[in-house]
């Protein structure tokens, strides 16, 4: 498996893998996705199993320590030097879930963000996703104020 960043060329295999991943009230559109790959493609990561998209974790870089729900509607948000890498979705298609995909490009979204100059990851996560995050040094801050989909979210912050 490689792990790469994307181009808007990947802009339909994306949407594909989201629609399959998530349910409508929760999954990002083709035209979020189309938005973001034209404003920051480089924080797309990518994995690939013999050139077919199995998954990939995307966010914009922000000075914001909380992501709030206008961060997923206005790409425009994106901060190239922001002091925080947001992490919008980490989406696996089913098949590869329990496989360690989702941890393989977690770690490369860390090890880039840190070699940016980055303070750390930020994400949403519902409640009982909270102990798969924590194994990568994330910290629960409580109740996000995000409401996006009618879900309870968790803020976490990873601090390098």
């Amino acid at each position: 498996m490689e792990i790469r960043t994307a181009d808007i060329a990947d802009l339909a295999a994306v949407a594909a893998v989201e629609g399959k991943c998530f349910p409508k009230s929760l999954a990002a559109t083709e035209k979020d996705f189309k938005a973001r790959l034209q404003v920051y493609p480089n924080h797309f990561w990518l994995l690939e199993e013999g050139g077919k998209l199995v998954g990939f974790i995307d966010g914009m870089a922000t000075d914001e320590d909380a992501i709030r729900d206008a961060m997923y509607q206005d790409a425009r948000l994106h901060n190239e030097k922001g002091d925080w890498q947001a992490i919008f979705g980490v989406t696996i298609l089913p098949e590869y879930r329990r496989r360690g995909c989702a941890a393989r490009i977690m770690e490369r979204v860390i090890s880039d963000a840190k070699a940016q100059g980055r303070k750390g990851c930020i994400l949403t996560c519902e409640d009982k996703l909270i102990h798969y995050y924590e194994k990568f040094g994330y910290v629960n801050l409580g109740i996000s104020k995000s409401v996006c989909g009618g879900v309870v979210w968790h803020d976490m912050r990873l601090v390098f």
